[in-house]
């Protein structure tokens, strides 16, 4: 599998960061945090996103399900150092947008990740709001 681009992995270009402390149960045998438990760092770091961002202000009235999760596993992790997760929006769709994230540690760079995320309401996917077009426009990709 090719790595991302590597414009991607510039933390520069995120516009929002965050840092979340691994726990010791997400140690795998080796002594490296288990895959599994990278992918709850980064839900966690979606989530601060989310709250920092006024996600859900701009969604109001709907909601939002990850429709696709993919994680690029670039570099080991360990205990206890923080990681710091980089999120930017990367693309914006009729119903859906995507969120780019970026995993270090000590200046390393661990994963990067890329969501779908679907606005919802009824069950079914429903337009993108103008209004939360204009809130997603400043937490996009920096060039």
């Amino acid at each position: 599998m090719p790595k991302p681009d590597p414009g991607l992995l510039d933390p520069e270009r995120y516009p929002f960061q965050c840092e979340i402390y691994p726990r010791f149960g997400d140690l795998d045998i080796n002594q490296h945090l288990n895959n599994v438990a990278l992918a709850g760092i980064l839900e966690e770091g979606r989530v601060h996103f989310h709250r920092i961002s006024k996600y859900e202000e701009a969604v109001a009235g709907i909601t939002s399900m990850a429709a696709s999760f993919a994680v690029d596993y670039l570099g080991e992790a360990h205990y206890p150092a923080p990681l710091t997760i980089h999120v930017a929006a990367t693309a914006i769709g009729r119903t859906s947008h995507t969120l780019g994230q970026l995993a270090m540690q000590q200046g390393r760079v661990i994963a990067y990740a890329r969501t779908v995320l679907v606005c919802v309401s009824g069950g079914r996917p429903v337009e993108n709001s103008p209004l939360f077009i204009e809130a997603v426009r400043p937490w996009m990709l920096r060039p």
